[in-house]
């Protein structure tokens, strides 16, 4: 049976082996299963131990303080929380007409919420990225307006993987009293993340994104200077009232676990998968008509999105059955639309149907990198007789 290479670690990866390893310890009987709200007994007790040494765990990767990580069910909800959150606490506070600053290329996560923002009067500026999908801090300093209450800027793009200068866009935001929020749901856990040397103010995480569990994640919320965020989710009182709902203790231990095998190896592994990236791209670069989407080094350590032209990426999909690849983002993967990252780019819509996401992770190797290159150029090749 032909092995079948998993290229998409940017739609999610897989859990880590010590990660679900320590989630089994918080299922049954014998274990931690206890509510964490629970203060009456020792079941209660040791869960909510372990949701803190798991709290602290993240912290700890993105140099926080314990007290400013709320747990969420992911990034989507984290986006959401952040955004809508800030502008009825900006409404509350007086701001009767708040405006919202964020990008063109964002997670739908963001977008969405930003449209339904919209409807409820919110003005909504959107950023086009520059011609290498990077959001500068200029074009941000030329969006504030007097009556912003927030900006949004992810920290990696999830299509094309590409990082924004996020220290450059707080210093902006700084400099005008406007709070900047961070999707990082790409970034944590792949590369430094450092809240402080960053400067930012609220910043959203997944755990499925760097080897842990689905359906947990959480908002970085800075506690000074504060920025008020209004709960979305009543019921009980949780995460200090930011958000109400029992927590899944297991899904917490396995995010808190994953967070501190990836800060124990996070230096070799951004130097091993920035290796397999460009010498990916070293031997692909000669396919004629092959480019890379975005700019060629700042971003991801594993991620390129390249662009084949004159042939379909839906046909390169089908014709390399033995890697699992996708032609954007998961959340956007059954749109027969052309990705509006690569548009907002200025690709023609040729080229952006053209498109691969290719995403590298910690189980990938170089016989890997090797056998992608030798079969997309013997595809290419093929593709292009058959339609001569």
């Amino acid at each position: 049976m032909t092995k079948l290479v998993y290229f998409d670690y940017l739609s999610t990866t897989p859990v880590d082996p010590a990660v679900a390893e320590a989630m089994t310890r918080c299922l049954t009987m014998d274990g931690t299963f206890g509510n964490p709200a629970s203060r009456s007994h020792r079941f209660g007790w040791e869960a909510e131990m372990a949701v803190e040494n798991a709290r602290q765990q993240l912290a700890s990767l993105i140099n926080a303080d314990l007290r400013e990580i709320a747990w969420t069910s992911g990034a989507t909800e984290s986006d959401n929380l952040a955004l809508k959150g800030v502008v009825e606490a900006a409404r509350e506070a007086g701001n009767a007409t708040p405006h919202l600053v964020t990008s063109a290329i964002e997670h739908k996560a963001v977008l969405d919420s930003a449209r339904h923002l919209e409807s409820q009067g919110v003005a909504v500026t959107y950023l086009k990225p520059d011609g290498e999908g990077l959001i500068t801090p200029d074009a941000v300093r030329g969006a504030i307006q007097d009556n912003s209450c927030l900006v949004s800027v992810m920290h990696a793009n999830n299509e094309i993987g590409t990082t924004n200068d996020i220290a450059g866009i707080a210093a902006v935001c700084r400099e005008v009293g406007v709070p900047l929020h961070v999707d990082a749901a790409q970034s944590v856990g792949k590369i430094p993340v450092d809240v402080k040397a960053l400067d930012v103010d609220l910043l959203s995480i997944s755990a499925h994104k760097f080897y842990g569990p689905k359906g947990i994640g959480a908002l970085y919320q800075r506690r000074n200077p504060r920025v008020a965020v209004a709960a979305q989710m009543h019921g009980g009182g949780h995460e200090r009232g930011l958000r109400a709902g029992t927590l899944p203790t297991h899904q917490i231990v396995g995010m808190g676990q994953a967070a501190a095998t990836a800060r124990e190896a996070l230096s070799a592994e951004v130097t091993r998968l920035t290796y397999l990236r460009e010498r990916l791209w070293s031997s692909l670069s000669g396919v004629e008509g092959l480019t890379l989407n975005g700019h060629p080094t700042q971003r991801l350590p594993g991620a390129l999105n390249i662009s084949v032209a004159g042939v379909e990426g839906e046909a390169l999909l089908l014709s390399l059955p033995e890697f699992a690849l996708s032609t954007g983002s998961a959340c956007t993967s059954a749109s027969l639309e052309p990705s509006y990252v690569l548009r907002s780019l200025g690709l023609p819509d040729a080229l952006a149907h053209s498109s691969l996401r290719v995403s590298l992770g910690r189980f990938s190797d170089e016989n890997d990198v090797q056998l992608f290159s030798d079969r997309l150029r013997e595809v290419v090749s093929r593709l292009r007789r058959d339609t001569a």
